[in-house]
């Protein structure tokens, strides 16, 4: 069973979240026999689900962290190795390589495709920072509203009819 995880970028997690997240993980691999699980990057919510997941991976080796790039569609070695720290395996997919500025949107796409089972940590009320648009000559900065990467993933895997566990709603009541 392949699992995905995907969350809003700026989080705090206390250690109870924590252990919810790690028993849900050891379920699905025992249970479900959840053995892959897929990355991808610039979440709070990722990060911690890889140091969980490979906290677990030292009890469970047979398990494998897969790191999927939406960024540089070839790597030299050196970044190669250092991506391996992390992860057991690495690739882009070759829909993100020409996607521009949808790269992350379109590798978390992929991501949902290959997926058997969604996790996400999901806030519909969530609304990313606002960013300036330009900085021109010392003058007062326009921003714009952004769309969060994580509900148009959530709205995806929606319309895809994916498992989804969605974390938020889960552990924050």
């Amino acid at each position: 069973m392949i699992v995905t995880f995907i969350g809003h970028r700026k989080l705090q997690f206390d250690n109870g979240f924590r252990i919810q997240l790690k028993e849900l993980l050891l379920s699905l691999i025992d249970n479900r026999i959840a053995d892959t699980f897929l990355f991808g990057s610039r979440s709070d919510f990722n990060d911690l689900c890889l140091e969980v997941v490979t906290e677990i991976q030292k009890e469970r080796p047979d398990i494998k962290r897969v790191y999927v790039r939406a960024e540089y569609p070839y790597i030299n070695k050196a970044y190669e190795d250092y991506l391996l720290g992390s992860y057991d395996a690495t690739y882009i997919p070759e829909n993100v390589i020409d996607a521009g500025k949808a790269a992350y949107v379109e590798r978390n796409y992929h991501m949902i495709d290959k997926a058997d089972l969604c996790i996400f940590y999901y806030n519909e009320n969530y609304e990313p920072p606002q960013k300036p648009m330009s900085r021109k000559h010392n003058m007062p900065v326009p921003t714009y509203k952004r769309n969060s990467g994580t509900k148009t993933a959530y709205e995806y895997a929606v319309k895809r009819k994916k498992e989804i566990i969605n974390l938020y709603t889960l552990l924050s009541q």
